[in-house]
Parts: C-alpha cells; sequence; structure tokens
C-alpha cells in the first residue's frame, strides 16, 4: 500500500490565497482550485465502483502539485516585492498562520471529540484500533497542534491526514519569506536551485515516487512552491500583456490550447501516478497554471460561472473536512446496515489494497454524490462561520504590527 492510499486522504492542499497578480484576479485558476478539491476527496472515498477504481481517480493524489505551484506562483506574486522589512514579515506570516490555522484546528477538535466518544460509547469502537491509539495518539496530537506533521516528525500520517501539506506549506511560507528578506530581486535563484535539487532527492530518496507526505512532504511542495514562485517572476508581464491581446485574438485557438492541456493532465495522471514519471507533476501544472491564468478560451469562460467560482472559494474547507465527512458517512452507513439489515458498507478491494467502503454498480456511485454533496455542505458552513471571520480577524491584526 502507498503511503497515502487509505480511507483518509493527505495529498493535497488547497491554495489558501486569493489567485491574483499585478491587481487582476485569476478566477479560473479559483475555480481549478475548486476542482482539484474533490478529485482529492474522490481519491480518498472507498467503493468498488467504476469511478473509485479508474486510473485517473487512483492516481489524482498527484493534483497536490498543481496546489503547491498555485501556492508559489500566488504568494510570489503578492509578496516578492514586500517583504523588506522585518514588520512586513511579521505581518505576512501572521496573516498566512491565520488563513490555514484556524480550521486546521477545528478539524483536529472535530477529530478528537470523535475518539473521546469511541472511548465513552464502546458502541463505536468497531473493528478498528482502539481510541486514541495510532494515527490518533496524543504525542502525534501534539504535532499537529504545532504544525509539525508534515516535515518529518512523524512516521505515518495522523489525525485529520490532509493537514501534512498544510504543515508543509506553512514552512514553504517562511522560507519563501526568509529568502526574499535576505536576497531581495537575488532571490530567483534559490528558487532556481530548489526547483532542479528537489526531484533529483526525491527520485533519489523516495521509494513511492511523488507519494510522499509526512516524510518528505516539505521537499515535494518546495519543488511546486518553487516552480510557482519562479513562474511569476518572470512570466507576470506576458501574462497581463496576453490578457490585452485577447481581443484581437481568436478565442477558438485557446480554446483548443485548453482541451489539449486538459486532455494531457488527464492522461498524466492516469500513466503517471505509480512511477517515476509522476516526477513531472509540477512541471505539467505550472504549464497548466500559465495557459489557464490567460482566461483566454471556452473552458476558463465555463469555469468562471458562479457555481465554479463558490468551489473555488470553498476549496480549502472542502479539502479539509472531507476526511471527517467521509469517516462519518461510513460509521453512520454501517449502524443504519446493522439495524436494517442491509450490506451499505463492507471490506471491498481499493486499487489492489483492503478498505472498507460502499460497494459497486448503482450503491457506490449513490454514495459518491451524496459523499461531494455533504462534503460541499459541510464545506460551506466551515467557509462562512470559521475561515471568513477569522482571515477578517487576523488581517485586522496584522496591521497593528
Amino acid at each position: 500500500m502507498t503511503q497515502t492510499a487509505f480511507l483518509g486522504p493527505s495529498d493535497a492542499v488547497v491554495s489558501t490565497h486569493t489567485g491574483t497578480i499585478a491587481g487582476e484576479r485569476f478566477q479560473v485558476l479559483d475555480s481549478w482550485r475548486g476542482i482539484c478539491a474533490l478529485l482529492v476527496a474522490l481519491f480518498h472515498f472507498p467503493t468498488a465502483s467504476a469511478i473509485s477504481q479508474s486510473g485517473f481517480i487512483g492516481s489524482s493524489y498527484l493534483v497536490v502539485d498543481f496546489f503547491f505551484v498555485l501556492s508559489g506562483f500566488v504568494i510570489a506574486s503578492s509578496y516578492a516585492n514586500r517583504l523588506s522589512q522585518p514588520a512586513q514579515l511579521a505581518r505576512f506570516a501572521l496573516v498566512r498562520f491565520g488563513r490555514i490555522y484556524p480550521l486546521h484546528l477545528l478539524m483536529l477538535a472535530a477529530f478528537a471529540g470523535f475518539e473521546l466518544l469511541r472511548l465513552l460509547l464502546p458502541a463505536l469502537h468497531g473493528t478498528g484500533a482502539a481510541p486514541f491509539t495510532e494515527g490518533f495518539d496524543l504525542k502525534s496530537l501534539l504535532a499537529n497542534l504545532l504544525l509539525l506533521q508534515g516535515v518529518g516528525f512523524e512516521d505515518r500520517l495522523t489525525w485529520n491526514a490532509p493537514s501534512w501539506s498544510i504543515s508543509a506549506e506553512f514552512f514553504a511560507y517562511l522560507l519563501f519569506a526568509g529568502v526574499v528578506f535576505v536576497a531581495g530581486a537575488r532571490a530567483w535563484v534559490w528558487f532556481v536551485a530548489a526547483a532542479v535539487t528537489a526531484p533529483l532527492f526525491l527520485l533519489g530518496f523516495s521509494t513511492h515516487h511523488m507519494d510522499v507526505s509526512y516524510d518528505f512532504g516539505f521537499i515535494r511542495c518546495l519543488y511546486g512552491f518553487s516552480l510557482g514562485a519562479l513562474l511569476a517572476w518572470f512570466q507576470h508581464d506576458s501574462i497581463a500583456g496576453a490578457r490585452q491581446f485577447l481581443a484581437s485574438s481568436r478565442r477558438m485557438n485557446w480554446t483548443l490550447a485548453e482541451i489539449v492541456m486538459v486532455a494531457v493532465i488527464v492522461v498524466f495522471v492516469s500513466l503517471a501516478g505509480d512511477n517515476d514519471f509522476g516526477i513531472a507533476a509540477p512541471l505539467v501544472f505550472a504549464l497548466a497554471l500559465f495557459l489557464f491564468a490567460h482566461e483566454g478560451g471556452w473552458i476558463s469562460a465555463m469555469l468562471r460561472v458562479p457555481f465554479m467560482l463558490t468551489l473555488g472559494a470553498l476549496s480549502y474547507s472542502i479539502y479539509m473536512v472531507h476526511l471527517f465527512v467521509q469517516a462519518r458517512m461510513i460509521n453512520l452507513a454501517g449502524l443504519v446496515g446493522r439495524k436494517l439489515d442491509l450490506d451499505l458498507v463492507g471490506d471491498i478491494v481499493l486499487r489492489g489494497q483492503p478498505a472498507t467502503g460502499f460497494g459497486a454498480g448503482w450503491a457506490g456511485t449513490v454514495a459518491i454524490v451524496i459523499m461531494l454533496a455533504a462534503t460541499i455542505a459541510v464545506s460551506w458552513i466551515t467557509w462562512r462561520f470559521v475561515e471568513t471571520p477569522a482571515m477578517a480577524w487576523f488581517r485586522r491584526e496584522s496591521k497593528r504590527l
């Protein structure tokens, strides 16, 4: 079993920034965040359906590298010239912390609360590990509280497993700020070095190709983040110019390019998930990011409809809550099945590995639809009542520094 192919997502970090550059907002990139967040949810939802067993969904853990690239692109676009003073560094760190930590803390509390409930109600123990053991022990809880679960301090994925990536990304933020503060306009040299050495390190030391998280997750993050930062460093002028050129350019040309890019992503992800070709994922996604940042084709137009933009706004919440939603959905289906003598969940084989989940055919498909709907609904609640007010509070506090 790979490190991340289990009930509990671990392979994605949703970009935690607004897609802007030079005062413009990249709405299409926002929508892509939402799509990729849902792909991660599908990857980790255990069913025997053809959707779950498909090669594309089975390798879609690679979309995490899109988020790392996007994160570096947006952070460099927004802050490359705004980190020359210690006070600016402090404000940057506080805002970045406030963007990721409140929801992370809430989800840790939710998981810990359920472990406590399992401890108090033996009927909820099931056939799994005892409460507060294995990936839910108190030592790992402390590491998660300190955001250390994705930088080599843990020997497994723990608690809300997706948070390994926000741990890695938070320290990438700090490293970016430190490099820009010290090196200034020459900071790009350090990002070139990171973008070259990180994939070589992964090829040399990872036995799971790009499927790394708690062990080499920070290196993986640094690889994509650096590519995104370099893209912003050197290409933002061409993006702005291309947008002006669109008025005299044929939309069909952009549409064709977008269709080809989507096809390349689907084929690449489907074929590269279980081999060393996956090391090219950040390069493929950097190309996709550059293309869709122009927002020139009909696919981009479809990605600007309100529903898609809403998915983009909810993407971080989708990413952070879907593991909890999926696990509770399986718990509930198991309880209902036992009460009504129905075979709703059971032992399945998910991409060659044993798992507990929903069956094949219509049952698996219906379960997927319910899971996606429930995840989006819960994500709206956490976005509205946790993310949004927390961001506003931390931004207000940062202005006092």
